[in-house]
């Protein structure tokens, strides 16, 4: 089903409200509903925009065989719609071991060139824990110090890589900590680069799980957290060759499996957040705390591979309704997605899913196109559950007498275009 377009009953709903609309559903074949907005965040446009619902698939009573795993925390994430499949106790704080080397490195990638060369100082070579062979003096590039950093786990590396890109541990870890906000991680405050536990370093399953979510946006990352042994060819020949080897056992076991980082200290246990694909579909799981964090990452995937699906309910700038405007010289405007509208619902349940489409009252002109103008909600039952914004797909500007006789003429020399006139 992923992919998928719903076979769906059309419905429109005739709440109050004085704007004409007219839903495309019989072209998507997805259940629509209209209702005008309610109390809502104002947007940059200075009109109200859509509150978006926490991000989350209720699963129904009788749900077969939810998954078992031994985590204290876990949590399971659609990486294409970002929607919560699966979560156990995933919005507690908690100690994140060696999965804070996710942010360090999305911020390395974000502040620095692969290329650029990085001189190894003598208190990042000798920092303690897990490492990879450094000395102090030597220089390798970003991208080197990357990969030892994401394979072998290499918390000298972390530093160095630190203090390379702000000056000091200190200040990259401050730069974390603003990019962590940035994703929407509301309880993470990292204390250092690495992951080393220490008092106040805590995140949680689901802000980890948005963490992992953007760095397979950046296709470094991907491919590195996804290489199973890799050899760096450094300066001094067969002396300069560093062999890595990624932690992530589930890249040998798991079909589909894309890594990501694993973690493990005393203070969090063992600690593994990956990734998975099949069938063009992505998961994001993360397990913290875990007696066996491989299996339990393997039963949420697999979990979520067999019983949901992605249903794509329309394109991003395709039109999903049509609305009148007032005050236009157009009497009514298309609005499309911001955005590809996927939903990932129970697989069961796809057939039963419907969306509702949510309007600023009233849509006046002027309009620049790509301006938000509403919603457009997921439905399933009772619940929403993803909600996009829905923007102008045409400029409409303001009427007046003389844009109205100018479309009037030009429409007429169309006509008669047409009839091979004039």
């Amino acid at each position: 089903m992923a992919g998928g377009r719903p076979a769906l009953r059309r419905h429109v709903s005739r709440r109050p409200c004085r704007l004409a609309v007219l839903l495309l559903a019989a072209a998507l074949g997805v259940t629509g509903t209209v209702a005008a907005a309610g109390a809502h965040a104002a947007s940059d446009d200075g009109l109200e925009a859509r509150a978006e619902p926490a991000p989350i698939v209720s699963v129904p009573v009788g749900t077969p065989g939810l998954p078992r795993v031994t985590a204290a925390a876990a949590i399971l994430l659609d990486w294409r719609t970002g929607q919560v499949l699966y979560a156990k106790n995933a919005y507690r704080p908690r100690a994140p071991a060696s999965t804070t080397k996710i942010l360090a490195a999305i911020v390395v990638l974000e502040n620095a060139r692969l290329n650029e060369k990085v001189k190894v100082s003598q208190y990042a070579a000798w920092t303690p824990g897990s490492h990879m062979p450094l000395e102090p003096g030597q220089e390798l590039t970003v991208g080197e110090l990357l990969w030892g950093i994401l394979l072998r786990s290499a918390n000298n590396g972390c530093v160095a890589v630190a203090e390379h890109i702000a000056g000091s541990e200190r200040a990259f870890v401050e730069m974390m900590n603003r990019r962590a906000a940035q994703l929407g991680c509301r309880k993470t405050h990292f204390r250092n680069p690495h992951g080393i536990s220490v008092r106040n370093h805590y995140t949680t399953g689901f802000d980890l799980a948005l963490m992992a979510r953007y760095a397979l946006t950046l296709p470094a990352f991907e491919t590195i957290v996804r290489t199973r042994e890799a050899t760096l060819e450094l300066d001094g020949g067969d002396e300069g060759l560093m062999r890595l080897s990624n932690t992530n056992r589930l890249l040998w076991t798991f079909s589909g499996a894309e890594g990501v980082k694993t973690g493990t200290t005393d203070a969090a246990g063992k600690c593994l957040v990956a990734s998975a694909t099949r069938n063009g579909r992505r998961l994001v799981s993360v397990v913290l705390a875990s007696a066996d964090r491989y299996a339990d990452t393997a039963e949420l995937l697999e979990w979520g591979f067999d019983n949901f699906a992605t249903v794509r309910i329309a394109r991003a700038g395709r039109p999903l309704a049509t609305v009148g405007v007032s005050g236009g010289l157009e009497r009514r405007v298309h609005l499309a997605p911001e955005e590809e509208f996927w939903v990932a619902v129970p697989s069961w349940t796809a057939d039963s899913l419907g969306f509702e489409v949510h309007l600023v009252e009233p849509v006046k002109a002027p309009l620049r196109r790509g301006q938000v103008v509403g919603w457009a909600e997921a439905v399933l039952g009772d619940g929403v559950v993803r909600a996009v914004n829905l923007v102008a797909a045409d400029d409409v500007p303001v009427w007046t007498p003389e844009r109205a006789l100018l479309k009037g003429l030009l429409e007429v020399l169309r006509v008669l275009s047409r009839l091979g006139i004039g």
